[in-house]
């Protein structure tokens, strides 16, 4: 079920492939059977973001109850709290809704791809039972790739007695530097493309900013329609991303121009996502840039300063929405680009 689901009645069999057994137990019950309190079960069911259920509504089942005594051994293991067991509630629910969704419409299309073939509910569902072991051991082998790779970074980046890092069960606040690109004229262009066409040119966007950010060994945080945020270790890597996005595109004749925005600064980084003033100043500047240019702020410019491989050109102040008198920076490759 995706985040915000009805909980009605399921299509039979779905639950007893899904979630090993079909719907059992209340609210009241499936707190006993976990060892929590009911109004614990509601507040984290909804941080999953499912649709409010009555109390006596009989659609929690064993696994649920299972869930909820994993969360609880948590706690008394000390590696969460109930706060922050309810915000990873929060952050796993948005991410594995969109998976789930996806996954659904793949499986609903491959399904309907023959149009003289009516889906059939009970053929489906032998398909996903076959199709379900192949989606958990990809996800988890992800999963762990991921979590491999963040550890690494981690540990190589823990900072010696002294360093600037500080570290919260509610985040991890760093030096980062920030970026967002985004397409120039996309809502124009939306309305000349039917939906197949506009799909694929945000597809195509997506490949060539999550290639080049992985490239350049940032990371996506998320695309959000006609742009993409990523954060880097370092303001050359940011710099090198964003130019290489810039020069990408021009050679992409069905992509609309891009533009950037890179900030440097204290980067707060809570459940996959970003936050502070340097996300809000990249955004800022993206929205004031140029077609086809990059604008940084003065403590990034400052980052780059002295490097031959970048030319940094300070611009007039601007006035945008939360700084009166912003000062953008302009960045283009300079003659020691390799």
């Amino acid at each position: 079920m995706s985040a915000g689901a009805e909980a009605g009645e399921p299509h039979p069999g779905v639950e007893e492939l899904l979630l090993g057994g079909g719907r059992a137990y209340t609210r009241q019950e499936v707190a006993e059977r976990a060892g929590v309190g009911p109004e614990r079960t509601r507040q984290l069911w909804r941080a999953l973001g499912f649709a409010a259920v009555d109390d006596d509504a009989r659609v929690f089942t064993d696994a649920d109850a299972e869930a909820l005594r994993a969360g609880e051994r948590l706690i008394a293991a000390g590696l969460i709290t109930e706060e922050s067991e309810t915000m990873m509630a929060r952050a796993l629910g948005h991410h594995l809704s969109r998976l789930a969704e996806w996954q659904v419409h793949a499986l609903w299309t491959w399904a309907g791809r023959d149009p003289a073939r009516p889906v059939d509910g009970a053929a489906l569902l032998e398909h996903a039972a076959v199709l379900l072991p192949e989606l958990e051991l990809l996800q988890r082998h992800v999963w762990r790739r991921h979590l491999a790779a963040y550890a690494g970074r981690a540990l190589a980046g823990a900072p010696a007695p002294g360093g600037h890092r500080q570290a919260h069960e509610s985040g991890d606040v760093r030096e980062r530097a920030v970026g967002f690109t985004d397409m120039v004229g996309y809502t124009r262009m939306t309305r000349g493309l039917d939906t197949a066409a506009l799909g694929r040119v945000l597809d195509r966007f997506e490949t060539l900013t999550g290639d080049v950010v992985a490239e350049g060994r940032g990371r996506v945080v998320k695309t959000i329609g006609d742009e993409v945020l990523y954060v880097c270790e370092s303001a050359a890597s940011a710099a090198d991303i964003a130019l290489e996005l810039t020069t990408r595109a021009q050679a992409e004749p069905d992509l609309p121009r891009l533009r950037t925005g890179l900030a440097h600064g204290p980067v707060l980084s809570r459940f996959g996502d970003v936050y502070g003033s340097a996300v809000n100043i990249a955004a800022r500047l993206t929205a004031v840039a140029r077609p086809e240019t990059v604008l940084v702020n003065t403590e990034l410019a400052g980052e780059l300063a002295g490097d031959t491989a970048y030319t940094l050109k300070v611009l007039r102040p601007v006035s945008v929405r939360g700084y009166s008198r912003l000062r953008p920076v302009l960045l283009r490759r300079g003659r020691g680009a390799g």
